[in-house]
C-alpha cells in the first residue's frame, strides 16, 4: 500500500497574497511626470488697445527647428550640443558686440543698478518636428537661463541659484531674466497652390 503524503494547507495562501498586494502598493511611489515650466502672459484686458511692441532686432535671436528636426540658431545651421553656449554668449553679450542684444541698467533691490540683457529667444517649431527634438532644444535653452542664474548667484551670493531663500532667487531673476518665447507651429512641409 502506497503512502499518502499530506496536502499543504493553502487556505490562508489567498490572504497572504492579498496582504502583500496591499502591502507593495501602499509602500511604492509613483513617478510624477511633470511638463515644461512656461509661464504665460496674463490675458489682456479686453478694453485694452492692441498696441505693437518694437523690439529691436539684435535683441532676438530666432531658434528654429524644421521637420528634419534640423536647427538652426539666427542665420547659422547648428547642433543641439551647441545651442546652451550660443544662448548664453547670446544674453550676456561678454563683448558688448553691437549685432547681440543691448544691456538696460536697472535698479534690482537688494543689488543696486546692475546691466540686464534685452535678449528674447524666439522658438519656432515646425508641425513635423519630433518631440523629442522639442524637449531637447528646450532643456539646452531652459539649461543656458539656469547656468547664467547660477553664475549670477554665486558671483552676488556665493551660493548656487538652488540654494538661495525665495527672495534671493526673485531678485537673480530679475537679473537673469527667462525671455523665451514660442510661436505657433508652422506646418513648412505643406505646399500652398
Amino acid at each position: 500500500m502506497a503512502k499518502k503524503t499530506p496536502e499543504i494547507n493553502s487556505s490562508s495562501t489567498a490572504d497572504i497574497a492579498f496582504l502583500l498586494l496591499c502591502y507593495f502598493l501602499m509602500t511604492t511611489t509613483m513617478g510624477s511626470h511633470t511638463g515644461l515650466s512656461r509661464r504665460l502672459p496674463p490675458m489682456p484686458d479686453p478694453n485694452q488697445k492692441a498696441q505693437d511692441q518694437k523690439v529691436n532686432r539684435r535683441n532676438i535671436i530666432i531658434v528654429k527647428i524644421n521637420s528634419q528636426d534640423r536647427l538652426m540658431a539666427g542665420t547659422e545651421a547648428i547642433d543641439v550640443s551647441q545651442l546652451k553656449e550660443r544662448t548664453k554668449i547670446f544674453l550676456t553679450n561678454p563683448t558688448d558686440d553691437p549685432n547681440l542684444p543691448d544691456k538696460e541698467i536697472k535698479n534690482i533691490e537688494g543689488l543696486g543698478n546692475r546691466p540686464v540683457s534685452k535678449g528674447v529667444i524666439s522658438l519656432q517649431n515646425d508641425r513635423g518636428t519630433s518631440y523629442q527634438a522639442y524637449i531637447a532644444v528646450q532643456n539646452e535653452l531652459v539649461k543656458a537661463v539656469n547656468e547664467l542664474r547660477d553664475e549670477a548667484a554665486m558671483r552676488e551670493f556665493g551660493r548656487k541659484f538652488a540654494a538661495l531663500d525665495e527672495d534671493r532667487q526673485g531678485i537673480i531673476k530679475e537679473l537673469v531674466p527667462q525671455l523665451i518665447s514660442e510661436a505657433e507651429p508652422k506646418d513648412v512641409g505643406k505646399r500652398r497652390r
